[in-house]
């Protein structure tokens, strides 16, 4: 894994391509606006604008020159470019490069949802316009000689910056994009850090996990991003929403299993890339768009084992929320974790997590290479493991689908906490086509009172009747404190408020038998 680059003083040459020179009109002393030439949209030969605002802290310099964050937005907005912005950043030394995606804000193009072939594209021209500013810090590269660990000489390379990244959401989408899409094109990435929030893993799981579209989700991303999409990927989005069917491969409309195929660490990851670069992550617990299961996979799967050692992730009580009435559910509202870290809020602790890894200054965090999450409670609770540690097996469990009520299955009495991915393993009959349940632990006196933990349920689908087939599937991850006196339950709905009005496509019923529910039981 790389070390924590410290900042160096080197030249950089403006680089001979790609790089637009911002003219005196659009800088004053505290800021930069400009665009950046980028890869054409499909079937044109005209480069696309990505356009962008550089924030350069006083003291800056080619004689003192610091390390510098990239910054971008969520889904429907831009970059920030105003007065006063990123100030506690620049007052810490570092510079900031915000920048509005492809598709949106001052940028052209249309938004392909973080595609290593454009937007990784748009993030790689974006970190050569900052290695060609001499008051960015640059890499210092030692080889070897011909004797085992002598260096032979000490270099600096002008085209590597001092570099970290934050944003969340599609803001820590074009983070994973532009470090993997580097390790892809150039055998190595020039991030040092990253400090991704409340983001995906895989997008198309995200989006429509065992291809049940997240239509509440789907709706509201839709309406955000209408004028920045492609107009079929907008048509095929407006059908998973209308129909609660994901428009994969062979649908009439657009094929959006091929559109985001390569959009997300998964793909990378199977492809065999791992970062090996510390991460700080931010995930929401009752985060019903992009669940905590989702950062649970980036961290276990995205890095290599080197690289997870100098990371933390953070789980608190935030993100995409969504009030879900319907199964009932509640969830906390705090980030008890990042205050015990960094004493702080999540952006306090990315800025000690960078002062530690860009410019080797100890800020005394402590909790690298584990799991920090947040109970619905507010409590902080460190494992070191997500992995289900308890079995519980329930037996028969019926299921009603396309009408009635959710139903509760007691699990085990409190006191108990668990943090972690819960799973349930069963043998599924299905005696409808496209039958469908939605399954999340829960927490109650009785099955009357029993809520749902922290906003979430995942789906169970089966397109056509089966008999006794066996089936592994997640349950929403979780960080919860069970009570003395209250009970844990597994709840199984036939309908879901996050994917509205699609429950099971015909009248039916599932059925699991031989069920066992495991349990990432810490206490």
């Amino acid at each position: 894994m790389r070390s924590p680059r410290l900042a160096v003083l080197a030249s950089a040459a403006l680089l001979a391509t790609g790089l637009a020179v911002p003219s005196l009109a659009d800088h004053d002393e505290n800021h930069t606006n400009g665009c950046i030439k980028s890869v054409p949209e499909l079937g044109t030969t005209d480069e696309v604008d990505i356009c962008y605002t550089i924030y350069k802290p006083a003291g800056a310099s080619a004689a003192n020159p610091v390390p510098m964050v990239m910054h971008s937005h969520g889904w429907g907005g831009s970059r920030t470019s105003s007065e006063g912005a990123f100030a506690s950043w620049l007052d810490k030394g570092f510079g900031v490069l915000s920048f509005d995606q492809r598709g949106f804000g001052q940028s052209g193009g249309k938004a392909r949802v973080e595609n290593p072939d454009f937007e990784g594209q748009d993030v790689i021209k974006l970190v050569d316009l900052i290695a060609s500013l001499d008051w960015v810090a640059k890499e210092t590269i030692t080889t070897d000689g011909k004797g085992k660990g002598k260096k032979k000489a000490t270099t600096t390379t002008t085209n590597d910056p001092v570099l970290g990244a934050i944003g969340g959401s599609y803001g820590g989408g074009y983070q994973f994009v532009g470090a993997f899409t580097e390790l892809r094109d150039r055998g190595a990435t020039r991030f040092d850090a990253l400090a991704p929030e409340i983001t995906w893993f895989n997008l198309k799981e995200a989006l429509a996990p065992d291809e049940v579209a997240r239509s509440t989700w789907l709706t509201l991303l839709t309406a955000a991003g209408s004028e920045a999409l492609p107009q079929e990927v907008v048509a095929a989005y407006a059908y998973g929403a209308s129909t609660g069917q994901w428009p994969g491969a062979g649908n009439p409309i657009a094929d959006l299993d091929a559109f985001f195929e390569k959009n997300g660490p998964a793909w990378h990851v199977a492809q065999g890339r791992t970062l090996d670069i510390p991460v700080l992550f931010g995930q929401g617990t009752p985060d019903n768009l992009f669940n905590l299961n989702q950062g649970l996979k980036n961290f276990a799967q995205a890095l290599t084992p080197e690289a997870r050692a100098e990371s933390i992730f953070i789980g608190y009580n935030g993100g995409h929320v969504l009030p879900n009435v319907l199964p009932a559910a509640y969830a906390g509202s705090g980030d008890p974790c990042a205050q015990q870290l960094g004493g702080g809020s999540f952006s306090q602790l990315s800025q000690k997590f960078f002062q530690e890894k860009l410019l080797g200054l100890s800020q005394g965090l402590t909790g690298y290479g584990d799991y920090h999450i947040a109970t619905t409670e507010d409590v902080c609770v460190t494992v070191d493991s997500v992995e289900p540690t308890t079995s519980v097996e329930l037996g028969t469990v019926p299921t009603t689908t396309a009408a009635g009520g959710p139903l509760a299955f007691e699990l085990g009495a409190g006191p108990m906490r668990l943090a972690g991915q819960p799973m349930v393993d069963a043998l599924v009959t299905s005696v409808g086509v496209e039958n469908r349940a939605f399954f999340a632990l829960s927490v109650g006196t009785s099955p009357a009172d029993a809520r749902v933990v922290a906003n979430n349920v995942m789906p169970l689908s089966e397109p056509l009747p089966v008999v006794g087939e066996a089936r592994s599937f997640e349950l929403p991850a979780i960080a919860v404190d069970v009570p003395e006196g209250s009970k844990l339950f597994l709840t199984v709905s036939p309908v879901s408020d996050m994917y509205f009005s699609h429950g099971s496509r015909t009248p039916g019923a599932l059925v699991l038998e031989s069920t066992v529910v495991r349990l990432p039981v810490v206490s």
